[in-house]
């Protein structure tokens, strides 16, 4: 009986099972956080090409009175971000820091704006959720870009 339970002592059995059964979820929810901040990082660098685009497009629509240069800047940012979506884009345009919302609005801030500053900012909400845990909760990218009117 004596030999029996010095048996059961020295018996590893099973161990390595154990000790992976309390490491696996820590390494689950660390390789699933990697893979959704590296989603939000492709999310941020695709939104900054669209703004880039956007503002390229917004800066060169001055003096010709049939363009629409919110609409086609707007659309050139989200065609760009395709990937994103489309209505979680927050998209605000500025000619010499004064805001333009519509076609007309924008059409007479670039018709005197030669050499002025055309700005494009854009925000995205980001989701950093793993296993139910919220760890940026007011995580929202940004990004803007300023490009002379031509």
């Amino acid at each position: 009986m004596i030999l029996r339970s010095l048996n059961i002592a020295n018996d590893r059995a099973g161990v390595a099972a154990l000790e992976f059964a309390l490491v696996a979820p820590i390494l689950m929810m660390l390789a699933v956080g990697i893979a959704k901040f590296g989603l939000v990082m492709n999310n941020y660098v695709i939104l900054t090409e669209a703004v880039a685009d956007g503002a390229r497009i917004f800066a060169l629509e001055r003096g010709d009175p049939d363009t629409d240069p919110y609409s086609d800047a707007v659309g050139q940012v989200q065609s760009t971000a395709s990937n994103l979506t489309t209505a979680s884009l927050t998209i605000t345009l500025s000619v010499n820091g004064t805001t333009c919302t519509t076609d007309a609005t924008c059409n007479t801030a670039l018709s005197t704006a030669q050499g002025q500053p055309a700005t494009v900012k854009a925000t995205y909400p980001c989701d950093l959720v793993v296993f139910g845990v919220n760890f940026a909760p007011s995580c929202t990218l940004s990004s803007s870009t300023t490009e002379m009117v031509e």
